[in-house]
């Protein structure tokens, strides 16, 4: 079967860009709105609206094949491509993409996807990771839509997996409102929780750590009290961005001995850290991580650290898996950009004995989190990101509806439609 067009069409995201540069050194909220100057190139202002790109394949028979472009809430932070709108790379994709596929047949998911994410633009520069991101996606659905299969098949057949007889677990996001939000992801059963934004020392994590303290303790006795079934035992899993290090001055004894302290208030939950330092280069975030990991293992302390900033591209995943810094990396889909460099690092991590977070970011698109459900069925990583949005609701109903068809339509005869 052929590609006969490309059309693209601007879209917006479940979230919103943001500074983190200048949300780190305090700037100030002002309802949904920051106030302050940006001081990240390409932002307007802090906080910018989120924006994608549907790129969509017209195939000869009709049958439209789509993926969305997009890149995560943080751009241009930790080592990430710029910000993304949708005006700017729209004329490179007709340029630089449609050519490749219009007018030829399809042929496997892992030979198309590759022509994208190693191409490189007039310049010589690769494509953004959003484009490359996009692009696959609408690549796996074509092949899927001319094999007449589900996306998650495809994967399974191209990388000899098995399409999960299992739900994956889900992790949900609060952003600010880590309180109330809290109580929708209780409520609904998320299998992991609750992410709770904690990207500013003196407001949300406290000099001391006091703060997140207290708001583990709130969060182990609120589930306990509210869950919906006596065996409900979540996951907790709270991104500091860093603030640990900013706190304790790099003191990796006193981040370590803190990191004892939420264990004691998370029990009897299980606790995953994200990202407790970044120290602004690959190899020192990578070292630091390792360090932590190690002190850990010496004091008998059980936190799961896992690897975020510095750790971007299927590379990255490979570098911290392969000198385990933390314990599980989070593949922030839209930063590796094809998703073809998804699935391989979640193959990795499982492979070498790292934890595998198919994560992404709250500033997607409904379309890419089902195409990431599709994958996540077929590599099995340890959990996935309920995305976009952080409104709790949105973002889990989409993930989990999507595997849930994925999970009727295997059982089908055949498990073929």
């Amino acid at each position: 079967m052929k590609v006969v067009d490309i059309v693209c069409s601007a879209g917006k995201t479940g979230f919103f860009f943001d500074d983190q540069k200048a949300i780190k050194a305090g700037a100030e909220s002002d309802g949904n709105i920051y106030k302050g100057e940006p001081v990240t190139e390409g932002f307007a202002s802090i906080r910018v609206a989120g924006e994608s790109i549907s790129v969509m394949f017209i195939l000869e028979d009709g049958q439209v094949a789509y993926g969305d472009c997009a890149a995560v809430q943080y751009s241009g932070a930790g080592g990430r491509d710029p910000l993304f709108l949708a005006e700017n790379f729209i004329p490179i994709i007709e340029e630089e993409i449609k050519p490749l596929f219009v007018g030829k047949e399809i042929t496997t998911f892992r030979e198309m996807a590759e022509t994208v994410d190693s191409m490189k633009d007039k310049n010589g520069k690769r494509l953004h990771t959003a484009i490359r991101y996009g692009v696959t996606q609408s690549i796996l659905d074509a092949v899927a839509k001319s094999q007449h299969k589900l996306m998650a098949e495809v994967v399974a057949d191209e990388y000899d997996l098995k399409v999960s007889d299992k739900l994956i677990p889900v992790f949900s996001q609060s952003g600010d409102d880590r309180y109330l939000n809290a109580d929708k992801m209780i409520l609904k059963g998320s299998d992991v929780l609750p992410h709770a934004l904690i990207n500013h020392v003196e407001t949300k994590l406290g000099n001391d750590g006091e703060i997140l303290k207290k708001y583990v303790e709130w969060l182990r006795d609120r589930i306990t009290d509210k869950k919906q079934t006596p065996d409900y035992k979540p996951t907790l899993h709270i991104d500091v961005y860093g603030t640990l290090g900013l706190a304790f001055d790099m003191d990796y004894e006193k981040i370590v001995n803190y990191l004892g302290v939420l264990e004691k208030a998370a029990a009897p939950y299980k606790l995953r850290i994200e990202g407790p330092v970044d120290v602004g280069e690959r190899t020192a975030q990578m070292e630091a991580l390792k360090k932590i990991r190690s002190l850990e293992e010496e004091k008998g302390i059980d936190v799961e650290i896992v690897a975020d900033e510095w750790c971007n591209t299927y590379d990255d995943v490979v570098y911290f898996t392969d000198n385990k810094a933390g314990h599980m990396a989070q593949i922030k889909t839209p930063d590796l950009g094809g998703i073809n460099n998804t699935i391989e690092a979640v193959l990795y991590c499982k492979k070498n004995g790292f934890g595998a977070y198919l994560g992404g970011t709250c500033n997607e698109t409904d379309r890419s989190a089902q195409v990431c459900a599709n994958i996540a069925m077929a590599t099995n990583p340890d959990q996935i990101l309920a995305k976009p949005g952080m409104g709790v609701d949105e973002g889990y109903m989409i993930v989990y509806n999507e595997m849930q068809r994925i999970l009727a339509l295997s059982k089908r005869v055949g498990g073929k439609n």
